[in-house]
């Protein structure tokens, strides 16, 4: 194995063992320049800009309706040896073609901060649509390609996968719908599922047993209502109630309100506006908010959430803010524009196996190195990959205050057993 990354970007040497250079940053020894598996136990080895702003919704399944732009020219960045094929929907329509241009500089940005990696990048133009991503990989695939990153969508997903399995060559999406995670298909995303048993951990931590909840009648809100029962059951707390609600959240916020006098803990887990919508209708139906831990998940990182007095103290689990701001400097400084939130996902897919074809040699991107326990580093912080195609993400724990989220339980620097 690999020891820890403990570079200086824009370097972005891999250093084979654990010590630090003299003088190196905490950014540098967290590895914000991703590279190498961590030092483990085998010592010395939605349609429109929020989502794409914010990416922690449970599925991205296609672009907005709309007119889609002319298809992009594939490009070749970089003259490695290792070929690497990027698919993203260059050419989509609504804001998917803006997050896709954002992620595509990220991805060149990682090459151009990676000392002397040996992988070209095949950049191919998905159109966000199946049709465009079947077309993407087999023409990656027919120049060599030895890992596909992306597409972003989870409808595209599949139609690459496909054709991957083949050659046996993994994939590393972008998409955060789980369930078109494995048999060779990686989800470098946020998932809902880490942000909830991070914050249900953190809170079983301080004290909270009885839980709470009011959850989006939506795909999101089944994924996440599945994630909090286990995760409260795995704490030994209990839910003393639990509603979902549609376009009225009028009846379930009564039924909920009326509840929480048994409750020391309120999840509720949706976008920014939701959220403010769902607080302001618990509190008109007699909920003294301030009575109670408020959680949520990574969807609050919002500015409504943080101008909504209702839910001034409530915690969330989010990557630690600190990566995305240094990052975004750089990207700033590189392209004169901000970078979109999912642009690290990118970043950190590209610097990932420019790491792993310097260090892994010929099982570069196997499953057992993909794989690895003791996981990656990265911008957000630590990431790692399950057998089953999911990841589970190092989160911090956040408050919402009114100036933004403010750290109170830091993101971990290890993965535990």
């Amino acid at each position: 194995m690999v020891g820890p990354l403990n570079t200086k970007p824009p370097a972005g040497e891999v250093r084979s063992s654990g010590a630090q250079p003299a003088g190196a940053t905490r950014r540098s020894a967290v590895g914000l320049i991703l590279g190498a598996p961590l030092l483990g136990a085998c010592a010395g080895v939605q349609q429109s800009l929020s989502q794409f702003s914010s990416p922690f919704s449970s599925s991205q399944p296609g672009p907005a309706p709309g007119p889609a732009g002319p298809p992009q020219q594939s490009e070749a960045v970089g003259n490695g040896q290792v070929k690497v094929g990027l698919l993203l929907p260059l050419s989509a329509s609504g804001n998917a073609a803006v997050a896709a241009q954002s992620m595509k500089n990220a991805a060149e940005m990682a090459l151009a901060e990676f000392q002397n990696p040996n992988i070209q990048l095949l950049i191919k133009d998905d159109g966000g649509n199946a049709q465009g991503a079947q077309q993407g990989t087999q023409q990656a695939l027919a120049e060599g390609a030895e890992i596909i990153l992306g597409p972003l969508f989870a409808l595209s997903v599949p139609a690459t996968a496909q054709l991957a399995r083949t050659r046996n060559v993994p994939v590393i999406a972008f998409s955060t719908d789980s369930s078109i995670a494995g048999r060779g298909v990686y989800l470098l995303s946020f998932l809902p599922e880490t942000d909830v048993n991070r914050i249900v951990e953190y809170s079983a931590g301080i004290g909270k047993r009885s839980f709470a909840a009011l959850l989006p009648e939506n795909a999101y809100g089944n994924v996440v209502e599945a994630a909090f029962k286990q995760a409260v059951g795995r704490k030994g707390g209990r839910i003393v109630a639990f509603e979902k609600y549609g376009a009225d959240r009028a009846g379930p916020a009564r039924t909920v309100a009326q509840a929480l006098g048994s409750a020391d803990a309120l999840f509720i887990a949706d976008d920014g506006d939701s959220v403010v919508a769902t607080a302001d209708a618990l509190t008109a139906a007699g909920a003294n908010l301030r009575n109670i831990q408020l959680l949520g998940t990574g969807l609050w990182d919002n500015p409504r959430v943080f101008a909504s007095p209702a839910l001034q103290g409530g915690l969330y689990a989010a990557p630690d803010p600190a990566g995305f701001r240094s990052f975004s400097a750089r990207y700033r400084a590189k392209y004169g524009s901000d970078p979109v939130r999912t642009a690290t996902l990118a970043y950190d897919a590209v610097a990932l196996v420019a790491a792993l074809a310097r260090t892994q040699g010929q099982q570069r991107f196997s499953p057992d190195v993909l794989t690895n326990p003791s996981g990656f580093a990265g911008i957000d912080g630590l990431f790692r990959f399950r057998a089953d195609g999911t990841n589970e993400r190092g989160l911090a724990v956040m408050r919402v205050g009114s100036g933004g989220g403010v750290p109170v339980a830091g993101s971990p620097k290890s993965f535990g057993a």
